[in-house]
């Protein structure tokens, strides 16, 4: 691909490469011996007179150790026009002072640093459309293009973006091909300097959390420009005083100007008393002025001075709505925007308050009004326009924290009980019946639980492929997360097991472990209200998976062992097999092979059974056999390290013909791995690396990322038996970044390694 060239006249490839070389003490006749092409090319690259081929970015990666990073760049097409920025509000009024001073910031002189900007305050002050005003005003000075994401710091769930991802969004926007962007958050912010630099880009990071959600976000030189906003005011960025800003209320006169903007001048020149009182009332805060001079401007008929006296009268009646600034009724200026809907667009909001998401689905909120989906659309879009709800595209919407809770409040003190309980367990047997549906496509070989006829008529989502569902899962894990707590809240027991168990494609491929554990804790609590064994144990059984992957051996051995108690006790052999099966995971991890053994062949006599029982049964039986393969597979495993090695290879290769017939790739890349383990064991180095690479491929082409890390972990041990240390650095290098990605504990092993596996020479 063409590199972009400006500044030095070089590449970000030929930067990145002289830097790293120079770091490493390497002469380019040094790295041209290394990487075993001539000194004359690689100068050629440095200086960005040559394209660098995906050979030669392979080589210098891994010669100099760079995690992927050359390679990516090496596939990036440059910078593409980046015009991100969203329009700036056309009521925007006043803020001089401020805009002036953040103006002179982002034309001064930091040497080896961005131009960096910060303005904080409280909800509803307006930092959002002042900081986009100020990015239109100056994004000339920037020519390279313009970078902006909402951080949605203060979300109603408490899950504010994750810089990965934002990264990830930022790299492919950059023109980085998606295949090529590495997996850890380290590599990812390296990369995104590095094309970065010496561009000049202007970049909004708009309402962040705090100063570690967005370090990895910051460009790592001059010329770009960087506006953050935040509620809090973020230590830890590298500006001066003058850099920040604090905004609070409008002034008196700024505040008049705005209802102007909006009412028009004849209107408050004939009220000007009126005019100023309402800004009073309003206290001053932009959002809750425009919403109430689009009030006053869509009821020509009123004056200002009875719109007034309607909020001076409400503020009597209603408590104030807390936004940091007590003196605010923003309640009442809310329910002058929520009093112009419809019937149904009101019903709408109000339905919104119950959700607990940080976001909705046009198809969740169908759901919840008992409407068709583009009726529902309509709704939504009704409630954009009055700046009740915004629209994130996707056809997702969300609600700013404060309108959320204005429109809980409506739900509770209009909406008949009855008809709350109706609109939520609609939303939630939408998400359940969905999770089934994604999951299923993920992996439509594992067996759920048997699902009740839904007694609603609900919109569907079908998909196409599996990268439809996994998108899905990727879009709502915050919901489907939130759904169990929502669930026990309104007595939906059955709802609040079968979500968590329903989604265990997803979050065992994805391996979300605190997610994972908190969202079945919650099913648990359910199933044990609703007196149901079936689910309690089934529940139990997954959430010691996730106690397990994180080394809490003795909670997944008790978990464990009351699933199994229970599954014996109702006579659930399906269910036995699956957590025998899981016992003899645990007691691999803690190096109990015999015991392991003994519980897997267990399991396999219990599988046998349960297959001349119920024959008839295709979906179970193909379910069965997957239970099959795992359970050899692990067996294999423990055989392996019993050194029982003839044994372990006859359990692997069935495991590997049985996941290969139903088409089970995540098996396949599991079993693969086993047998590059036996075959190391077994001294046929080439036969183990052929199964490593044969499981990367597999693994990575159903985004199993833990799956990835274990494989290049496994990998790098025979690498380095074989005489490979620096392969086999590469390898754990990689491994670490997913673990550490993952927040895995597998991490620190890998750490071990590296600590203890020396460089090469040279």
């Amino acid at each position: 691909m063409p590199q972009v060239r400006r500044g030095d006249d070089s590449s970000p490839f030929g930067r990145e490469l002289r830097r790293l070389r120079t770091r490493r003490g390497l002469s380019l006749q040094k790295l041209a011996e290394l990487v075993n092409y001539t000194r004359g090319y690689i100068g050629k690259v440095e200086t960005g007179d040559k394209p660098p081929t995906s050979e030669l970015a392979r080589r210098c990666d891994q010669v100099l150790e760079a995690g992927g990073q050359l390679i990516a760049l090496a596939t990036s097409e440059g910078l593409p026009r980046l015009a991100q920025l969203p329009a700036a509000a056309a009521t925007f009024v006043g803020r001089e002072n401020q805009l002036s001073q953040l103006d002179r910031a982002l034309s001064g002189d930091m040497p080896g640093a961005p131009w960096t900007v910060a303005i904080d305050g409280p909800p509803g002050v307006g930092k959002t459309a002042l900081a986009l005003r100020l990015a239109h005003q100056v994004k000339d000075r920037f020519p390279d293009g313009q970078l902006y994401v909402d951080l949605h710091g203060y979300s109603p769930d408490g899950q504010p973006s994750r810089p990965d991802v934002v990264l990830e969004e930022f790299l492919v926007a950059l023109g980085t091909s998606a295949t090529a962007i590495p997996s850890s958050t380290s590599q990812r912010a390296a990369l995104y300097r590095s094309l970065l630099d010496g561009s000049r880009i202007l970049l909004v990071l708009d309402n962040a959390r705090d100063s570690r959600q967005i370090e990895h976000l910051l460009p790592g030189s001059a010329g770009c420009g960087v506006v953050v906003t935040s509620r809090m005011r973020l230590g830890g960025l590298p500006i001066r005083q003058d850099q920040r800003i604090t905004l609070g209320p409008l002034s008196e006169p700024e505040s008049i100007l705005l209802l102007r903007t909006v009412i028009g001048n004849d209107r408050a020149d004939e009220e000007p008393e009126a005019t100023a009182g309402l800004a009073r009332r309003c206290g001053h805060l932009p959002l809750a002025l425009r919403i109430a001079a689009e009030r006053v401007a869509t009821h020509p008929h009123h004056s200002v001075d009875e719109l007034a006296d309607e909020l001076g009268a409400e503020e009597e009646r209603l408590d104030v709505l807390s936004t940091e600034d007590d003196s605010v009724a923003v309640r009442t200026v809310f329910s002058w925007s929520y009093r112009d809907l419809s019937g149904e667009a009101a019903r709408m909001f109000r339905l919104i308050g119950l959700h607990r998401g940080p976001h909705l689905s046009v198809h969740a909120a169908a759901a919840m009004a008992d409407v068709p989906v583009a009726h529902a659309r309509r709704l939504l879009d009704r409630l954009v326009g009055v700046h009740l709800v915004q629209g994130l595209g996707g056809g997702r919407y969300r609600c700013h924290d404060l309108l959320r809770v204005y429109a809980a409040e409506r739900a509770l003190e209009e909406e008949p009980q009855e008809s709350r309980n109706l609109a939520v367990q609609r939303v939630l047997h939408w998400y359940l019946q969905t999770c089934f549906a994604a999951n299923h496509v993920l992996s439509p070989q594992r067996f759920d639980p048997p699902l009740e006829v839904c007694p609603f008529s609900l919109p569907t989502l079908t998909f196409a492929s599996y990268e439809e569902a996994l998108a899905w899962c990727e879009a709502e894990m915050p919901n489907l997360i939130a759904a169990p707590r929502l669930a026990l809240e309104y007595g939906e027991d059955a709802i609040a097991w079968k979500i968590p168990v329903g989604s265990f494609n997803f979050v065992f491929l994805r391996k979300r472990w605190s997610p994972w554990i908190s969202a079945h804790e919650l099913g648990i609590a359910g199933a044990r209200r609703l007196g149901d064994r079936f689910g309690e144990a089934w529940t139990l059984n997954n959430v010691a998976h996730g106690f397990r992957e994180l080394r809490r051996f003795k909670d997944a051995k008790e978990h464990l062992a009351e699933a199994l108690e229970i599954r014996k006790q109702i006579n659930d052999q399906v269910g036995l097999a699956w957590t025998l099966t899981a016992i003899g995971f645990v007691d691999c991890d803690l190096n109990e092979f015999s015991a392991a053994a003994d519980s897997l062949f267990e399991a396999l006599r219990i599988r046998s059974e349960v297959e001349r029982d119920h024959a008839g049964n295709p979906e179970l039986m193909i379910a069965n056999k997957q239970g099959q393969g795992i359970a050899r597979a692990s067996l294999g495993n423990a055989l392996t390290e019993l050194g029982r090695l003839d044994e372990a290879l006859d359990e692997l290769n069935r495991a590997l013909e049985i996941f290969r017939d139903i088409a089970d790739k995540h098996g396949e890349g599991y079993t693969l791995v086993k047998l590059g383990d036996l075959y190391a064991r077994l001294r046929r180095p080439n036969d183990a690396l052929a199964n490593f690479e044969e499981a990367l491929a597999t693994r990575r082409e159903i985004g199993d990322r833990w799956g990835e890390a274990e494989t290049l972990h496994n990998r790098g041990r025979v690498l380095l038996d074989t005489g490979e240390a620096e392969a086999a650095r590469e390898s754990w290098h990689d491994a670490l970044a997913i673990f550490d990605d993952l927040d895995d504990p597998r991490a620190e092993d890998v750490r071990a390694l590296l600590a203890s596996t020396p460089r090469t020479a040279g």
